[in-house]
């Protein structure tokens, strides 16, 4: 088995010069591509109305990402609702408690986030335990957050604001990459969606976090490379860690 060409699902870096991954490429010669596997549309408010969720029926919103905050507000805007200034913020991270200045003044506002983790966020939540929460999400996403609202019997309510959907693959020769680099659960769908017979034979699969290990294993797919680990926190480390064991292998 060899490692030259791999495919990173991801767009290219901002700043590709000073990327790990194009030192990574430098150092072991290796040919590095990127390809977004997926995109977010928002959902319509047309198809927002159906689900008869009103964000003025809340007291406080739950944002777990830029993105989160990004749809709600144009969603708010393409509805023309009027987010009130007693609104409450709760934000999994203080950098996207931060990005809410796009939108409102941050000063005047209620806004209030956890260090990293939703069990942090829980801690300020408990707090609020009298506000109706107001959860805007991916199609896509994880239980746990809806689970620790309802077993502390907060009042809550999801709204499905963005969708994930796969990108078209069609042009884009999977079988020349040794490696194929996953960051999400999606990236893993729209790998089936574009290639249903797909088969893994000696490809390289990595995939970074935990859902999306889980994904590529439920999908029948063998795991070879995974971060972040103790030993590699960063996905160019766990590639760099497996290249290096390789090439050690092949003397």
């Amino acid at each position: 088995m060899k490692v030259k060409n791999i495919l990173v699902s991801q767009p290219p870096p901002s700043d590709l010069d000073k990327s790990p991954y194009s030192k990574l490429a430098e150092k072991y010669k290796l040919n590095i591509e990127y390809f977004k596997f997926i995109k977010i549309e928002g959902v319509s408010s047309k198809d927002f109305r159906k689900t008869r969720v009103n964000p003025l029926d809340f007291s406080s919103v739950i944002f777990t990402s830029r993105q989160a905050v990004d749809h709600f507000f144009a969603l708010a805007k393409e509805l023309r609702i009027e987010i009130p200034e007693e609104m409450k913020y709760f934000c999994l991270s203080e950098s996207t408690a931060f990005y809410l200045q796009n939108y409102v003044q941050y000063r005047k506002r209620k806004i209030f986030f956890g260090k990293q983790t939703f069990g942090d966020l829980m801690d300020v939540i408990r707090k609020h335990r009298e506000d109706k929460f107001l959860f805007p999400c991916s199609d896509i996403h994880k239980e746990d957050i809806p689970d620790a609202l309802t077993a502390e019997g907060i009042a809550y309510e999801k709204a499905v604001i963005y969708r994930t959907l796969a990108c078209d693959l069609s042009h884009i020769d999977i079988p020349q990459y040794d490696m194929l680099v996953f960051f999400s659960p999606a990236g893993i769908k729209s790998l089936f969606k574009n290639y249903p017979e797909y088969v893994q034979g000696e490809q390289v699969i990595a995939a970074f976090g935990q859902t999306t290990a889980e994904a590529a294993l439920e999908s029948g797919l063998r795991l070879d490379v995974f971060a972040p680990t103790p030993q590699a926190p960063s996905m160019t480390m766990a590639i760099e860690n497996f290249v290096k064991e390789i090439n050690k292998r092949k003397r």
